[in-house]
């Protein structure tokens, strides 16, 4: 199992998390194979429907993909992504029953924070990364750049309205270590097994984080 350091350093080199509603496992290996073949190996499937745990139990048929569980709103899913073989969480908000489930079976987690409140019990817990949700409805980069201030060494992972066109305005953010988001892996595509237009959107979007990290 992969230490919160090794997590951290993954998500910090792969600045992109693609952040995937998976209806059918067997959608699961074509679509990490697509985000491969693109250049990226980090996933997140949400718990957002039943197949959740089969698709995140699938990928662990690609070794070179890290696997996160996303939309953990409830200890017994920690559970769950556990015995799947997640190898990260990410929640939408700040459970402290989840976060110290997750702790317990030493999975690294980002919970999601909104306000400074949701920082402080961040930080109480013994956190330094957390996930900015919903990142556009809160303030986009520039509730980023507000809570940098008196956080100084927190690190954020915004998701929630990122896109192509406005990831760079988070990506260019020293506080920033990577980004959530959706565009790549439209659910739309994944439907209708795109696998191929999946691999030439996560190639662009690599393409278009390396271009930042070069400026930066």
């Amino acid at each position: 199992m992969p230490s919160s350091q090794q997590i951290t350093d993954a998500l910090a080199a792969a600045r992109i998390v693609p952040v995937v509603v998976l209806e059918d496992p067997a959608h699961a290996l074509p679509l990490g194979r697509a985000l491969l073949d693109g250049g990226l190996d980090v996933i997140e499937v949400t718990y957002r429907t039943a197949a959740a745990q089969d698709c995140l139990t699938a990928l662990q048929e690609l070794p070179e993909l890290l696997v996160g569980a996303g939309t953990v709103v409830r200890p017994d899913q920690v559970d769950s992504a556990a015995a799947a073989g997640a190898q990260f969480l990410v929640s939408p908000g700040l459970s402290p029953a989840v976060v110290r489930r997750a702790q317990d079976a030493g999975l690294p987690i980002l919970p999601g924070v909104a306000t400074p409140s949701d920082i402080m019990a961040a930080l109480d817990l013994g956190l330094d990364v957390v996930k900015l949700f919903p990142a556009a409805t809160v303030g986009g980069a520039a509730a980023v750049k507000a809570f940098s201030a008196p956080f100084p060494g927190l690190r954020f992972v915004p998701t929630g309205g990122i896109s192509a066109a406005n990831l760079t305005d988070y990506l260019s953010l020293p506080s920033v270590l990577a980004a959530g988001g959706s565009w790549m892996v439209d659910r739309a595509l994944v439907e209708a097994e795109d696998w191929a237009e999946i691999t030439r959107r996560t190639a662009e979007a690599v393409a278009l984080a390396a271009q930042i990290g070069a400026r930066a």
